[in-house]
């Protein structure tokens, strides 16, 4: 699924990252433990998740994760942007849940990890 088609199906404000490349992702996960993230070995994920803090730029670095979806009107703090800015992770934010946000993309064709 296109990066362009998550952000209007999730009513998505970019808030990181380039997105003029326009990231074809395969697959998506939802999670708020960090230490589930770093246990998945796949690639082109959505990390779907409520969690905001610097800790999750850094778990998504590690794990190879391009896009990160912020749920439930959470929002990056400047910290957060300037890192993922660094790394080239794209960052989103959702006023959606994490329910809500999965449903959706998941329904219009973004397979889950697992």
């Amino acid at each position: 699924m296109r990066l362009s088609e998550i952000i209007d199906l999730t009513h998505a404000k970019v808030v990181a990252g380039e997105t003029e490349t326009d990231h074809n992702l395969l697959r998506a996960f939802s999670s708020d433990l960090m230490s589930d993230v770093l246990t998945l070995d796949t690639e082109h994920i959505l990390l779907i998740t409520g969690l905001a803090n610097l800790q999750l730029v850094r778990t998504a670095e590690m794990a190879d994760i391009e896009v990160v979806l912020l749920a439930r009107n959470k929002s990056a703090t400047p910290e957060m942007i300037a890192l993922a800015n660094e790394t080239g992770l794209v960052l989103l934010e959702t006023p959606y849940s994490i329910y809500r946000s999965s449903g959706l993309l998941f329904k219009n064709g973004l397979d889950p990890v697992y």
